[in-house]
């Protein structure tokens, strides 16, 4: 009994590796791609270098793509956690006729292919003179960054005990000094939350954005696109490297300061 027991969770240990080496094969492939000399991506590399690391840093568009995506991501987390704090404040704390069509209609984006989500958005800002513009690409990651952030506030909402509010405002504080010194502090991890996966996702955002943006406005998965169109080299896995290590410097740091189990 005992020796099946062992066997057993050798077993799923051995399994559970293995998933997690099918999941991160990928990404170790890169990483070793991104050191070899040749101008040409292939497996194994000739030769290591951090030439292809350089040249990143050298490509003038990569580097001015890079900054804008950051200047959006940051807009883009700080409204899409705005907007999701006051939505997830009605949801939660009041109730109002159509109140299951808005809980639907933020679920909606969940449930539609990105592919079929890009389209619609651009055919939204299309006629009101958006499209291929820096408006336009926030609004359209806005879009698809609201829900989650909304999910993520409404379930530190919920943790929140309302007697906490309520004893408050027995005690002379007015409903606004209540959601300032009260409401907003106890749900502060949900919102550091919902503002870095609203980052995360505008950062990576590339399907959308190539229906939104193409000349005038680009960010950096769209240059990224663009620059495959005509070349292949090591210098897009180090470029790939850079923004995996980036992503998880973030996902490390939200952890360091407000812990992800207690944030989500």
């Amino acid at each position: 009994m005992q020796n099946s027991s062992i066997l057993g969770r050798v077993a799923w240990n051995t399994l559970i590796a293995l998933l997690y080496l099918f999941l991160l094969a990928p990404i170790v492939i890169v990483f070793i791609i991104s050191f070899d000399t040749r101008q040409y991506l292939a497996f194994p590399p000739e030769s290591f270098s951090f030439g292809s690391y350089v040249k990143v840093f050298e490509n003038a568009k990569f580097i001015s793509a890079f900054w804008r995506s950051l200047a959006i991501g940051a807009i883009v987390g700080i409204v899409s956690v705005s907007a999701g704090m006051l939505l997830s404040l009605s949801l939660v704390r009041y109730t109002f006729r159509g109140k299951a069509a808005v809980n639907f209609l933020i679920l909606a984006p969940f449930l539609v292919p990105h592919i079929v989500l890009a389209v619609g958005i651009m055919l939204v800002i299309a006629p009101i003179g958006l499209l291929d513009s820096y408006p336009g690409i926030i609004l359209a990651h806005l879009g698809i960054t609201i829900p989650y952030t909304v999910r993520t506030i409404t379930m530190s909402l919920m943790a929140v005990d309302t007697r906490v509010e309520e004893a408050a405002l027995v005690h002379g504080a007015s409903p606004a000094m209540v959601f300032w010194r009260v409401t907003l502090p106890l749900v502060r991890p949900g919102l550091i939350a919902g503002a870095v996966i609203a980052f995360l996702i505008s950062f990576d955002e590339a399907t959308i954005s190539l229906f939104i943006v193409s000349v005038k406005a680009s960010t950096l998965p769209t240059e990224i696109y663009h620059y495959l169109e005509y070349s292949t080299d090591p210098q897009i896995a180090a470029l790939s490297v850079i923004l995996i290590l980036i992503s998880i410097g973030v996902v490390v740091a939200v952890e360091r300061l407000v812990g992800l189990r207690r944030a989500i």
